[in-house]
């Protein structure tokens, strides 16, 4: 009777180190380290903690146990988060939606500027307890009330729904400033990756709402803005740094917006995409919009494919507007507010934030313009993850909150 439970035992204890193997492998095989990154050697050991999570979690996925994105859901709900006393830290919701308020204890003289923020991870990673010592510190840094949105998202909710919660709790916090101590002219909205995202989409969608307060600036941090043309240089050029590789997006995405997987050449490619419809975006999508100085030699692919229409037929609501902000009609670009927008040179979402930077600029819209040349995608959310911070996350932190504070 012992053999049994002997091989069970050297099972369990194979699998998790199986999986620490592949992921080593997967990382040196496939990943690209750019010299312009600092401290490599601490990139590569967090890629591959970062592809074993996901690895455990393909596991447990294929035994039926649960879903990779719950998996990943757990480990996050796993992390301990800090109590700052000069914080009151309260968990609300706004009807099904999960929020975190944060609220600097010190008294103030007059109404506190309010930040709106949107967690980044792919509609799988990220939640409020993430970054919650990111939010707390951009609070008490820029003396603000800080309203954290848990969006829902993967395994069990899936496109348009993260945009409706971070519209419907931007709403409901607007609403309630006076209760919550915030300057109504003082109203930012930040978040990062596709949390940025959804930051352009709401500051867009809220445009013209004279039953709100008018959003003061938008903080763009390496945002999603577009998923039709996936061949722009940065998507060439960085398909395999850490931590958002090419691979990694287009499975989230196609998990997100349901989409099936045999559809992937179609969507890298752009043969979903009709000749007038690229005829009518290509103005604000071609990689013919970004400067020079971000392209290197050589020729880049044709873009788009020949056309599929069963293609079309089964993705074209990535061609919506809730999925690309890049595509609002110049009018409602032209009365966003000002913007700051951080993009990363290591990041295959450099060129979403240069072509963003672009139609603002050429719609009037003043912006202010972050570059880090040594950054990477995810590196924000590290600033205070010692001995695992950048020196990028610590510049993307220090550029968002004196931009913030000068508001």
């Amino acid at each position: 009777m012992v053999g049994p439970w002997l091989v069970l035992l050297a099972t369990l204890c194979s699998v998790p180190l199986g999986a620490f193997v592949w992921a080593a492998f997967e990382h040196f095989l496939t990943a690209d380290v750019p010299s312009t990154l600092r401290q490599p050697a601490k990139l590569r050991l967090l890629h591959c903690v970062f592809l074993y999570c996901i690895a455990l979690g393909n596991i447990i996925e294929k035994l039926g146990i649960c879903s990779m994105p719950r998996f990943i859901q757990f480990l996050h709900d796993s992390l301990r988060i800090k109590k700052d006393p000069r914080l009151v830290v309260t968990n609300l919701h706004f009807g099904t939606i999960p929020v975190r308020l944060f609220q600097p204890v010190a008294a103030s003289p007059s109404p506190r500027r309010g930040i709106i923020f949107f967690h980044g991870g792919a509609a799988v990673f990220g939640s409020l307890d993430l970054y919650h010592n990111l939010c707390s510190f951009l609070s008490l840094e820029t003396d603000s009330v800080l309203l954290s949105v848990g969006y829902r998202k993967l395994p069990d909710h899936h496109n348009p729904v993260i945009f409706r919660d971070c519209l419907n709790a931007s709403i409901h916090f607007l609403k309630a400033l006076e209760t919550y101590g915030v300057d109504p002219s003082r109203v930012v909205i930040c978040g990062d990756s596709i949390g940025g995202g959804y930051v352009a989409l709401v500051s867009q969608v809220l445009v013209g709402r004279s039953d709100l307060p008018r959003i003061r600036a938008q903080v763009l941090i390496y945002p999603v803005l577009q998923v039709i043309n996936l061949q722009l240089p940065s998507y060439q050029q960085n398909q395999n740094v850490p931590f958002l590789t090419r691979k990694l997006m287009l499975t989230c995405l196609f998990r997100y917006l349901l989409i099936d997987f045999s559809w992937w050449d179609a969507i890298s490619s752009g043969a979903f995409i009709p000749q007038e419809v690229w005829k009518k975006y290509s103005k604000w999508l071609s990689g013919d919009n970004i400067p020079k100085r971000f392209k290197r030699p050589g020729c880049p692919p044709v873009f788009p494919a020949p056309f599929n229409e069963a293609a079309y037929l089964e993705t074209k609501h990535i061609l919506d507007v809730e999925t690309s902000p890049l595509l609002r009609d110049d009018e409602t670009v032209a009365q966003l507010p000002e913007a700051f927008l951080v993009s990363c040179e290591n990041d295959i979402l450099r060129d979403d934030t240069l072509l963003y930077k672009k139609r603002l600029e050429d719609q009037g819209v003043p912006v202010t313009w972050y570059h880090v040349e040594d950054g990477f995608h995810g590196s924000f959310i590290f600033f205070d993850k010692q001995p695992f911070s950048f020196p990028s996350s610590l510049k993307i932190m220090n550029a968002v909150t004196s931009y913030i504070k000068s508001i």
